[in-house]
């Protein structure tokens, strides 16, 4: 993976979910964290996506923030998109998901709808992305979103098979989705062990932010009206989680200007 042009050591590294954070969850626009994102860009510091968007998708933001020397994780965790790059060279991950699925009796298989076995309208009506967005979703390296339509027993019966070829299944909030198991709080440990920084800032909004908040230096819930609240998090009554009670990139370029100028040690 190509290194960043910074001969200075490395202070911050931000990791950051999109959706609802630094995007504007209706609009996705990202201009109302712009100061906060040029502020960062002038001290050198590091900014690294997270999402549970493709490599496809996420490409275009990374460009439009001028963020390209650093890598961004994608598929929620399931795989790294390298700096520079506009796509992911390796794709057997997927591969060999789909693979597992063909190998599945039929009887459970059928139940399993993933973004491969949907057009890019049926993607469109299931996400209410546009047909763009939608082709983009289905461009997939790491990790494999379906809808499950069997009952219950089966899904367990469809979970444990899978599991037995290292594939996990994690249920999102309408999407089932198959992977090898890595998770973005695996992704920035490795991440952050690469580029070596003094300190480590992570924003999310939705619970499968978590791991992601609490693996950093810092962990900033923002508020979401979207998402299910995130309950008290590990390290929050020692300051090490904070929230903000406003939302979206408005939030996420308050925060992130309040704590550049009020930067303490990690502890």
């Amino acid at each position: 993976m190509r290194m960043p042009l910074n001969t200075k050591p490395l202070d911050l590294l931000v990791f950051t979910d999109l959706d609802g954070t630094l995007l504007d969850h209706q609009t996705y626009d990202w201009s109302p964290a712009k100061p906060a994102v040029q502020a960062l860009r002038s001290k050198g510091a590091g900014l690294i996506l997270a999402s549970s968007k493709t490599a496809a998708e996420i490409v275009a933001v990374r460009k439009s923030i001028q963020m390209e020397q650093w890598p961004s994780i994608v598929e929620n965790g399931a795989g790294v998109l390298a700096p520079y790059r506009d796509q992911c060279e390796d794709a057997t991950h997927y591969q060999n998901i789909r693979d597992a699925l063909s190998a599945l009796p039929l009887h459970i298989r059928t139940c399993f709808i993933g973004f491969a076995d949907m057009s890019i309208s049926e993607v469109a009506e299931n996400t209410g992305l546009s047909q763009t967005a939608a082709a983009l979703a289905k461009d997939r390296a790491f990790s494999e979103p379906g809808l499950w339509q069997g009952d219950e027993k089966g899904k367990l019966q469809f979970i444990d098979i899978l599991e037995t070829k290292g594939i996990t299944a994690q249920q999102g909030g309408r999407f089932l989705t198959l992977s090898f198991g890595a998770d973005k709080a695996d992704q920035i440990q490795k991440l952050t062990k690469q580029y070596n920084p003094a300190r480590t800032i992570a924003l999310g909004d939705a619970p499968n932010d978590i791991a992601m908040l609490e693996a950093a230096h810092i962990g900033v819930v923002l508020l979401n009206p979207h998402s299910p609240d995130i309950p008290m998090l590990s390290g929050e009554k020692e300051g090490k989680i904070i929230r903000t009670t406003d939302f979206g990139p408005a939030a996420w370029n308050a925060i992130i200007l309040e704590l550049l100028n009020n930067q303490q040690p990690p502890n």
